[in-house]
C-alpha cells in the first residue's frame, strides 16, 4: 500500500507521514523530527530487507547463521560509512491505530517523494535519503573509480529498489528533466545532481580541452575541470544550490572566503 505522506513548507521542507496499523517507515539517523505517542521507534544497523532474513538465520542457522548475520551487518555498515551515511536506521511503526511521523533533510531546500514500482531503481547523491517504506531497499552503488573521483561529488551513490515510497531531499529548488527531451544528453554542474532513474547513464567530462579556453573555464568559470553528463531517457532531478556554493557563501559572510573572484581551481573549499 502506498505511503500516505505530505511534503510541507517552502525554504526548508519536511515530510509528514501518516502510518496505517502494521505499516513501517524507516529513516536515516538524524532525519527524524516528531511523532505521535502511539508510534514506536527502533534503531537498527540493518536495512529493512535484511531484518527478516537475519531473524530466520538466527533461529535455524546456529553459530554459522549468527556469523553470517554479523558479517553481513558489518559489510552494510562499512558501505554506509564509506558513503558518508549514518551507521544506523530508525524504524517507526504505528500501534493501535494510525500514527504520524515527521522527517526533514539537513539543508535548506526541497523534498521529493518517489514511487518505486519494482521495474526501475533510483540513484541519488550522498545524504539525499530521508525516509522510505520498509518495502523499499536502501543500498550503496559504487560508480567507476575514474568517473566518480573526477566528479567532485565522490564516486558513491545511494540506490533504492523494491516497491513503495522513498523520500529524498536536496538544496535549493528542484527541477525535473528528461535528457531525451534535450537531444538525449544534458551536462550539469557535478554538485547539482540530486537523483536519476535507472537507465540514465551518468558520467563526467572535462570542461573544454587543454587549451586557453579550457583553462579559462576551469580557473575563472567556477566549475573546476569537470561537468556531470546524464544521457538516455528517464527522470532526472537537479537542485539549484550546491553544498560547495552554500559553504562558500557562508565563509564569505563570515569574512573567511579566500577564493577571491576566480573560483574554479582556486577554490579553497575542501569538500
Amino acid at each position: 500500500m502506498t505511503l500516505q505522506q505530505e511534503i510541507v513548507g517552502n525554504a526548508m521542507q519536511m515530510a509528514v507521514v501518516n502510518l496505517r496499523p502494521g505499516q513501517t517507515v524507516y529513516c536515516e539517523a538524524g532525519k527524524f523530527l516528531f511523532k505521535t505517542a502511539n508510534v514506536t521507534m527502533e534503531t537498527r544497523l540493518t536495512g529493512p530487507s535484511d531484518s527478516g532474513g537475519q531473524q530466520q538465520g538466527g533461529s535455524g542457522g546456529g553459530m554459522g547463521g549468527l556469523l553470517r548475520q554479523a558479517m553481513g551487518t558489518a559489510m552494510q555498515v562499512g558501505q554506509r560509512v564509506l558513503a558518508g551515511e549514518s551507521i544506523a536506521f530508525q524504524y517507526f511503526s504505528a500501534q493501535g491505530g494510525e500514527g504520524t511521523v515527521g522527517f526533514a533533510g539537513v539543508l535548506p531546500g526541497e523534498m521529493r517523494a518517489l514511487e518505486l514500482d519494482g521495474t526501475r531503481a533510483w540513484f541519488a547523491e550522498k545524504d539525499a535519503f530521508v525516509a522510505a517504506e520498509s518495502t523499499v531497499d536502501f543500498g550503496i552503488a559504487f560508480q567507476g573509480g575514474r568517473t566518480g573521483m573526477s566528479g567532485g561529488e565522490g564516486f558513491i551513490l545511494e540506490k533504492f529498489t523494491g516497491h513503495g515510497t522513498v523520500i529524498i531531499a536536496g538544496a535549493g529548488n528542484f527541477i525535473d528533466l528528461d535528457p531525451a527531451d534535450f537531444g538525449g544528453r544534458i551536462e550539469v554542474d557535478t554538485g547539482c545532481v540530486v537523483a536519476f532513474e535507472e537507465g540514465i547513464q551518468y558520467g563526467v567530462q572535462r570542461v573544454g580541452g587543454l587549451n586557453r579556453q579550457g583553462l579559462m573555464n576551469a580557473v575563472f568559470g567556477g566549475e573546476g575541470l569537470s561537468l556531470a553528463t546524464l544521457e538516455g531517457s528517464g527522470r532526472v532531478i537537479l537542485q539549484s544550490l550546491t553544498i560547495e556554493s552554500l559553504a562558500n557563501a557562508l565563509k564569505k559572510a563570515q569574512g573567511g572566503d579566500k577564493q577571491g573572484p576566480t573560483g574554479g581551481l582556486f577554490s579553497t573549499h575542501a569538500g
